[in-house]
């Protein structure tokens, strides 16, 4: 491959990159390609794990209540922005239950981790 290739190759994959990270920050933004939609939400949902992790290990919460916590607050965070700040038609991707679970259990695994490292950190000479 030339030299000419190579630099408009990594050229459009910056445009692609520009792209959805600006999609990703506007309101009712058209998402042609399904799959990147749902990139997209996968690694939303990591981030609020991780952020929900940290913030249940600062707050000394633990148990059922951190875990029914974690579940409803990632939930709703992302049914509000595919519903209200994208409007995305969930029928397009297989049902809002579909959406709901993308990434879901690694999400899940990061908060898991995070959350059990920064409240033995913190809170564990109490125990």
């Amino acid at each position: 491959m030339s030299a000419k290739n190579k630099s408009s190759d990594s050229a459009n994959k910056g445009k692609v990159t520009e792209s959805v990270w600006r999609k990703v920050f506007e309101a009712n933004a058209e998402w042609p390609d399904k799959e990147e939609f749902l990139d997209v939400i996968y690694w939303m949902r990591q981030a609020i794990g991780i952020i929900l992790g940290l913030c249940w290990g600062l707050l000394p919460l633990k148990g059922f209540l951190g875990l029914l916590l974690f579940v409803l607050v990632n939930a709703a965070v992302i049914y509000f922005y595919v519903s209200n700040f994208q409007s995305i038609d969930e029928e397009e991707y297989g049902g809002m239950w579909e959406i709901t679970k993308e990434g879901f259990m690694t999400s899940f695994a990061g908060f898991l981790v995070t959350w059990i490292i920064m409240y033995t950190g913190l809170h564990g000479s109490s125990l």
